[in-house]
């Protein structure tokens, strides 16, 4: 099925199953129609009868982010629907109320076991919001950070111990803003995202070069290599994955490539148990 198609079916099952009670419409003695009528769903978003009917029909014309807002307070669509409704429409997705920005306890206990393999769980703008010891020992002093430092992309730029921590900054660095910026394109409007570029362009020359090349790139697992001060040249394979709970949020986590990159983690884990004693 073509996305346009499922977008037909998608807001006729909505449209079917809405009430006209519930948007304070009277039901009529005459009504046939279960659910809602299609005018009616057009004059409840402001847009006429036709461009609706056209739309339920799967035509191939163009939504703009305005209606389908409006569609979606008609509907009375969840969270989860006007996600799927942009998504089918092709549009950006919809700018969504602020949450707490929460781990569940059992991902963040996840987290804590795969230690001494380096962990850590970003949200949609790759601020760090929960990592293992392992990682901590890795990067160094996330501990100690404000909040709002603890992100992804303002390490890479803004720490200078990071360009010797990566044994290939530039091409990591071009690599993760390319991923960092087909992310914040999902999410155009929102607020910590945008907070964060605007920051960086003020506090990173090379972030603001980077920047203005427009550097885009899917995801992959891949390998990065460190050299840290205590526990050498350490070569990480390393993955991301979805958190189903929350599509916001992605498990980041580094495994050794060899066995001698495994010691490697090793003697990091006893460096960081002998300072703490």
């Amino acid at each position: 099925m073509t996305q346009r198609t499922q977008l037909a079916g998608f807001l006729r099952s909505r449209r079917e199953a809405l009430s006209p009670q519930t948007v304070g419409l009277e039901p009529g003695a005459r009504r046939r129609t279960p659910g809602l009528r299609r005018e009616e769903v057009a004059q409840l978003s402001g847009v006429s009868i036709t461009w609706y009917t056209w739309l339920e029909q799967g035509r191939d014309i163009t939504v703009s982010r305005q209606v389908l807002e409006s569609l979606a307070r008609t509907l009375r669509l969840t969270q989860a629907e006007r996600r799927h409704l942009f998504v089918l429409a092709g549009a950006a997705l919809p700018t969504e109320s602020p949450r707490p920005v929460t781990v569940s306890p059992t991902l963040r206990a996840l987290v804590d076991t795969l230690d001494p393999n380096p962990a850590h769980v970003i949200n949609s703008c790759w601020d760090l919001i929960a990592y293992n010891r392992a990682y901590e020992g890795l990067v160094g002093g996330l501990d100690n950070l404000p909040t709002e430092e603890r992100n992804s992309i303002w390490l890479l730029f803004t720490r200078p111990a990071m360009r010797t921590l990566l044994v290939d900054w530039q091409r990591e660095a071009r690599e993760i803003l390319g991923q960092f910026r087909a992310s914040a394109a999902q999410h155009p409007d929102d607020p910590r995202t945008n907070a964060v570029i605007q920051a960086l362009l003020s506090a990173s020359p090379a972030f603001t070069a980077m920047w203005s090349q427009h550097p885009v790139q899917a995801f992959a697992p891949a390998m990065k290599q460190f050299s840290h001060p205590g526990a050498g040249r350490v070569d990480l394979n390393y993955i991301k994955l979805a958190v189903a709970e929350d599509v916001q949020q992605h498990l980041v986590v580094f495994l050794p490539a060899t066995p001698e990159d495994a010691r490697g983690l090793r003697r990091l884990a006893d460096e960081r148990d002998h300072a703490s004693t």
